[in-house]
């Protein structure tokens, strides 16, 4: 490709890609499939690769990248980042006063017209700004004191709602203002992966991305998921006509394609202010983000220079902040949950605290590693969080407040090594941070989700037994054990909610069908760690009945194809404790059975052959593609790896496509898919 045809092409895959990127980061309205974006970005990368010349910041693939920073280098900000006078409370006094401020200070009578105001959330992250010079984002730098900051542009291009290059016709000069957040969903993610690496977790999304931010290295910056919402701005050059009034101001900002947050109003008197406080606080925990308060301000600019500022605030603007969502109380005790998958998760019973709305007696430590690296002891004094709808957590130990020297927790040996619930041994498997129960099939915290399992389609397919029904049945003890199933009548049935002559007999009738099954289908029902639709297929070919399962010790078991020493050792233990074999003692007199040999014997022309499906083929369900693959002697398995023979590729394909071209590994549409098949 020539110069003149590269350089096109670059400036229409960067146009194109910002374009994409800003309809699925700022609006959540993707335009075209992952696949097809990740492809776009390959070809800008593949193109910049091979005319470097062309390389500019502001290219979308300059967001991640460069070698760590010694230091930040201090920022001098032309225009002051001053902070706002603050009040907080719930009622609208707040807003009462405030109002009366500005019409004093602008001389107006009782009887003079209702001063017009905009309100807008008050983000709990970390304040920047942004410098634009003819459109291209130059510089990144923190608030620091409000007049030197620091430079921090290498990890504001990492956010990836934040334009490179600004749409339109920006003002030569324009420098925005806003706050850096860690959406609630991002950090619960997050801490949940770290958590699963035995890694160091967030204390709540406001130290998030202030850390983020201040991260010396942009590619660990870039692994912290971060979003930016501006408010504001400092200097400003080079604008003809720019708008006058602060929402005004905002809109344009928003047609530059600077993100702006929805969450925002303009009207006139306390009272519309009052009224915007009250119905946020109502709908703050449904916010994606953590906000402290709210914000109000003069919305006209030309009365905003009349106020001026007093004792550095702005007179014309002020923060209103809702109670805080973290307090300090103290743990009185650590219990062990169980969870509805065996999960053990210790629990701080606590002094009750008023947080987030609500009173706090308890709050998640989420699993003894976390336990031990916070710290956490009985007596400790702790800062609790709590925001939205996210269960109450301990998120940091106030150390100097521990009194003595208390014993640290230790699970395993606090429970003795069984389940506070049913007794089943506990069990952490190696390279895993939950201790688990055993007692699947038997522990009453993981009833449900037993029963659940067991009638789902790919298991004992018992249609009709979901989730709303298991829970009636559970609660009013009709149900106490998977055997109890089968003994189910018609009578107790019809006293059920949404439970009519038709529907119970469908009930029984699927109940009944479900006696017969397959010894693959009935392992996997099971619910055994580790065990899913594969491997119990696997487990069926090679023992070909139950009882030769049963007998298997880890070592019989590792001999089998897709089972190593993690999962062999998962089902051994299953299999070792009494009451499961009772349960399945039971199963098996309730009239469940299946053959002996339970998988066809078919010639098996693609043994051995690993396949992954990625995406949605035109006419095939992927349960179809799968049996197909599977009769055929091929196997699925879920992630790309370098031991993969075919990726079988629909529309939507996501990362396991991009993984598997990394990788050179054979791609499969639908049609060649089944020309395969018939070929074999």
């Amino acid at each position: 490709m020539s110069d003149d045809r590269a350089a096109a092409r670059i400036r229409q895959l960067r146009d194109e890609i910002a374009r994409f990127a800003r309809a699925y980061y700022q609006f959540d309205a993707p335009l075209i499939p992952d696949a097809d974006y990740d492809a776009l970005y390959r070809e800008l990368q593949q193109l910049e690769a091979q005319h470097p010349e062309l390389l500019s910041a502001d290219s979308p693939t300059q967001r991640v990248g460069g070698a760590p920073l010694a230091g930040f280098a201090p920022v001098t900000h032309g225009v002051p980042m001053l902070s706002l006078h603050t009040e907080t409370g719930d009622s609208a006094q707040g807003a009462a006063e405030f109002d009366q401020r500005v019409r004093a200070r602008l001389g107006l009578e009782d009887a003079d017209a209702a001063v017009h105001y905009q309100a807008e959330l008050k983000f709990d992250g970390l304040a920047i700004s942004l410098r634009y010079e003819d459109g291209v984002l130059v510089r990144g730098a923190t608030r620091g004191d409000g007049e030197t900051g620091e430079d921090v542009t290498s990890n504001v291009r990492t956010i990836r709602n934040v334009p490179l290059r600004l749409l339109g016709a920006p003002p030569r000069l324009l420098e925005v203002r806003g706050e850096v957040v860690m959406l609630r969903a991002d950090f619960e993610r997050y801490n949940a992966r770290q958590r699963e690496l035995g890694r160091a977790t967030l204390l709540n999304p406001r130290n998030g991305a202030a850390g983020s931010i201040r991260q010396l290295d942009p590619r660990l910056a870039a692994q912290r998921p971060l979003t930016f919402f501006c408010y504001g701005w400092g200097e400003v050059d080079g604008w003809d006509a720019p708008p006058d009034t602060q929402h005004g101001m905002l809109d344009a900002f928003a047609e530059f394609g600077l993100p702006v947050s929805r969450e925002r109003e303009h009207g006139a008197g306390a009272a519309f202010l009052a009224a915007f406080h009250a119905r946020v606080a109502e709908r703050r925990d449904a916010l994606p983000f953590d906000i402290d308060g709210v914000v109000y301000k003069v919305d006209s600019l030309r009365l905003q220079r009349e106020l001026g500022y007093r004792n550095r605030e702005p007179v014309w603007a002020m923060a209103h902040k809702y109670p805080a969502q973290e307090r300090s109380t103290r743990v009185l005790a650590i219990d062990v949950q169980v969870g509805r998958t065996g999960r053990l998760t210790p629990v701080a019973k606590l002094e009750p605290v008023f947080v987030g709305g609500v009173t706090v007696t308890n709050a998640t430590l989420h699993n003894a590693d976390e336990v031990a690296r916070k710290d956490v002891r009985v007596g400790d004094r702790v800062i609790v969080r709590r925001a939205g709808d996210v269960i109450p957590e301990v998120v940091a130990v106030v150390a100097e407040a521990r009194v003595g020297d208390p014993p640290r927790f230790d699970l395993a040996a606090q429970l003795g090594g069984h389940c506070p619930v049913c007794g089943s041994a506990i069990e952490r498997p190696d390279g895993e941070v939950d201790w688990r129960c055993t007692g699947g099939l038997y522990c009453a915290a993981q009833r449900k989700q037993a029963i659940l399992h067991y009638a789902s389609r790919r298991a004992l397919d018992i249609e009709g037994l979901g989730e709303r029904l298991v829970d009636q049945l559970v609660d009013r003890g009709l149900v106490e054990h998977l055997p109890d199933i089968y003994a189910l009548r018609a009578e107790p049935l019809l006293e059920l909610e949404r439970m009519g002559e038709k529907s119970v007999a469908n009930l029984l009738a699927a109940i009944d069908a479900s006696r017969r099954t397959t010894l693959a289908r009935f392992v996997y029902a099971l619910g055994i760690r580790h065990v899913g639709e594969a491997t119990a297929k696997e487990l069926a070919r090679h023992f070909g009945s139950l009882d030769a399962l049963l007998a298997a010790d880890a070592a019989q078991l590792e001999q089998v194809s897709d089972v190593g020493p993690v999962v062999a050792q998962s089902i051994a233990l299953f299999f070792a404790q009494p009451h499961n074999r009772d349960v399945l003692q039971q199963l098996r007199g309730s009239g469940v059975h299946f053959p002996e040999t339970t998988v066809e014997r078919v010639e098996q022309t693609l043994a051995g052959r690993i396949f992954v499906l990625t995406g949605t083929l035109p006419t095939l369900a992927r349960d179809d593609a799968r049996a197909r693959i599977e009769a055929a002697g091929g196997r699925i398995t879920g992630s790309v790896s370098k031991k993969t023979d075919y990726v079988v590729v629909g529309a939507d394909a996501g990362s396991k496509l991009e993984r598997a071209r990394e990788l050179g590994i054979q791609e499969l549409d639908e049609a060649q898919l089944l020309a395969l098949l018939a070929a074999r």
